[in-house]
């Protein structure tokens, strides 16, 4: 999910054939659209068409994976349906057409982890998470909306440590026939494991499963990175007609990250569905910016014409559709939109939003991409032309970008008389205009011409009903405090308001001596990974709380730990992959009543402050307390000890585990 930028560090010589052979085949791919004439040094002419070749639009969606999502549940409303109408409702804002989940398994994958609907074998629960409610949501607002899935772990059980098994084949298919029976949803497309190398015959018998279980669902393979490989699955299937059979469509991921190549001839055949199974608008180097039209909006208008044109990609699968987890985790701001403070209600509507809506609101899936009125700009940037299926009156709609123009330029469109002619609408987006309709024209002659300003994204469409959805967003706050979770009877089996889990599964559950509810973490076996992991633990806060007290009864059932964490000023776990912890202040407290306070850094070894042992009971009070550099250890009522540190100065809070139960309640977050 998080691109290595050392994977794309390929051989010089590579770089500059791959880029050579991409600007030869768009410069002629331009002046063949020209008609036979020979345009000026700042005009493009594109020749509108119904016929001719080109390949079916398959539509823009995003990915809702690695906990991505976790913080838009607790939103309140009318702002959490507000969110939802900016990413699904048609004709609103992203309109996205696909969805994409992640098939949970209580591991770290990403940004936190996901629940397993199946935690044993064959005990199988439809409520747990949030994938199917906002699968619910996408749709209620899309019946149309394609929904994917993909899994980024396991639980312990399958295959006996081993993800390539027929547990797990069986594993997404129950996944799967839940949505069927138990949501009424189609799971359209399913991957194998996100970003590993593939078992083709695990693909082989997923597929064999799914047929036996009456599983309609199609796969995606092998959802890669483009330089790790990805296009190996077209030559195994050219030569294995049973994995031809059971693949269905090829996805990468990142497929043009840091390199300007055309996808492999062989795999850009015309019998070959192909992907950007998941990509993001991120500048290459340093935080994930989505959030301007200088990073997000920019790049995000390169990226949909440069899949098709470079790769013959027919979709594009941002993660992640909103950015609802925390600053201090990876790859902050990924997301399509920002709501990561359901406290304040506020969210943010980058340019990302209405990127993506340039083509989304103005084509749908099924409509076909018309190569002869796609390619290059004569003075920079980027066109691709969709023309409606046949037996729709002649609708067409074509998508500029002039991101890398320096200067204003002239675009001539000669409307070929089995297309709509009548009226053109142009719609704009650029760093002073949103998503607006700035002019209306009546062809003269089946032409018009156009002037294009550098620097921005237009449609040039002759369909209507497009429109951007306007609300009143609350002003942000810094996270409230005094905290007090609330843990009611009703939300058993579900995540506290604002506690993101970063691993394992920390749930509402009765508390064992029946004395009130608690927060109880339930995974006892490590998982199969994905990536990163990190002991159990789960977070909130923000980044700017500096003094504060974290307390709470804690009770570890049988041997192992539990954790209470301050000042975590970074959670990303893919700096450190060793790390048990994130980087901040962690008193960890034994089932024996050993207890220590240790500084913990990113790449360091973990240093104790301060240690020391207590009699253990079946509830034992602790807390943390912050005031400037001076950090206090309490158990029970009363500081067993304080030490002087200045490390970590302000952060987010969180309780943790090791790989046991534990239960805490009167969970608060307080002022010093």
């Amino acid at each position: 999910m998080i691109p290595d930028r050392t994977r794309v560090q390929n051989n010089l010589l590579k770089r500059w054939v791959f880029a050579l052979a991409t600007v030869t085949f768009f410069a002629v791919w331009g002046t063949v659209s020209a008609i036979g004439q020979r345009p000026n040094a700042t005009e493009t002419i594109v020749r509108v068409s119904a016929h001719g070749e080109g390949r079916v639009f398959d539509g823009i969606g995003a990915v809702s994976a690695g906990a991505s999502s976790r913080l838009l549940v607790d939103y309140p409303e009318p702002q959490r349906s507000e969110i939802l109408d900016y990413l699904f409702k048609p004709n609103f804002g992203a309109s996205l057409q696909h969805l994409k989940v992640e098939i949970g398994a209580d591991v770290n994958s990403t940004d936190g982890s996901e629940p397993s609907h199946e935690r044993e074998r064959g005990v199988i629960s439809a409520t747990r998470g949030y994938e199917w409610w906002l699968m619910k949501e996408a749709r209620r607002r899309n019946p149309a909306i394609v929904l994917d899935s993909l899994a980024w772990g396991a639980p312990s059980w399958i295959g006996n440590g081993r993800f390539y098994s027929h547990d797990m084949a069986e594993y997404i298919a129950d996944f799967l026939k839940m949505g069927r029976d138990h949501y009424g949803m189609e799971i359209a497309y399913t991957g194998i494991w996100n970003e590993k190398k593939p078992d083709y015959s695990f693909v082989k018998d997923l597929r064999k499963t799914l047929d036996q279980r009456g599983l309609r669902t199609k796969i995606v393979c092998c959802d890669l990175y483009s330089q790790e490989g990805s296009f190996d699955i077209v030559q195994a299937m050219q030569t294995d007609t049973e994995l031809a059979h059971a693949v269905d469509v090829v996805g990468v991921h990142y497929p043009f990250e840091g390199i300007p190549q055309l996808s492999p001839a062989f795999a850009r055949n015309p019998g070959m569905t192909l992907w950007s199974s998941e990509d993001q608008p991120n500048p290459g180097a340093g935080p994930y910016l989505t959030r301007d039209w200088e990073h997000g909006g920019r790049i995000l208008a390169k990226r949909y014409n440069e899949n098709y044109l470079k790769g013959r990609l027919t979709s594009t699968e941002i993660w992640s559709p909103v950015t609802a987890y925390y600053d201090v985790l990876a790859a902050p701001h990924s997301g399509l939109m920002v709501a990561n403070t359901p406290w304040s209600a506020a969210y943010e509507v980058p340019a990302a939003i209405w990127v993506t809506a340039h083509t989304t609101q103005f084509a749908k899936p099924g409509w076909r991409y018309v190569d002869g009125a796609s390619g290059m700009l004569t003075a920079g940037g980027t066109f691709v032309t969709l023309r409606a299926p046949a037996g729709i009156p002649s609708q067409w709609s074509t998508v500029v970008e002039t991101i890398d123009a320096k200067a204003p330029q002239t675009a001539v469109f000669k409307l070929d008389s089995d297309v709509s002619s009548s009226s053109v609408y142009v719609w704009k987006t650029s760093k002073n205009v949103t998503f607006r309709m700035v002019e209306k024209i009546v062809p003269r002659r089946r032409e018009l011409h156009l002037t294009l300003d550098p620097d921005a994204i237009y449609t040039i469409t002759t369909t209507t009903g497009q429109g951007r959805g306007t609300t009143s967003i609350p002003p942000a706050k810094s996270f409230p405090m005094p905290w007090y979770p609330s843990l009611p009877k009703e939300s058993i089996g579900h995540s506290a308001p604002f506690l993101a889990d970063q691993n394992g599964a920390f749930e509402i559950q009765g508390c064992s001596d029946k004395s009130s509810y608690c927060l109880k973490q339930v995974i006892t076996k490590k998982p199969i990974p994905w990536g990163p992991m990190p002991d159990p633990y789960t977070l909130a806060g923000d980044l700017q709380m500096a003094d504060y007290q974290i307390s709470a009864d804690v009770s570890i059932r049988g041997s192992g730990s539990a954790s209470l964490l301050g000042r975590i000023d970074s959670a990303d776990a893919f700096r450190d992959q060793k790390a048990r912890y994130p980087a901040g202040y962690v008193l960890t407290i034994q089932s024996d009543g050993v207890w220590s306070l240790l500084c913990t850094r990113y790449k360091h070894e973990a240093t104790v402050l301060t240690s020391g042992k207590t009699t253990p009971t079946r509830w034992m009070q602790a807390g943390l307390r912050f005031h400037g550099t001076r950090i206090g250890v309490f158990l029970g009522k009363k500081e067993v000890a304080h030490v002087e540190d200045s490390i970590h100065a302000k952060g987010y809070f969180a309780v943790g585990t090791g790989w046991n139960q534990a239960e805490f309640r009167h969970l608060a977050l307080q002022a010093p």
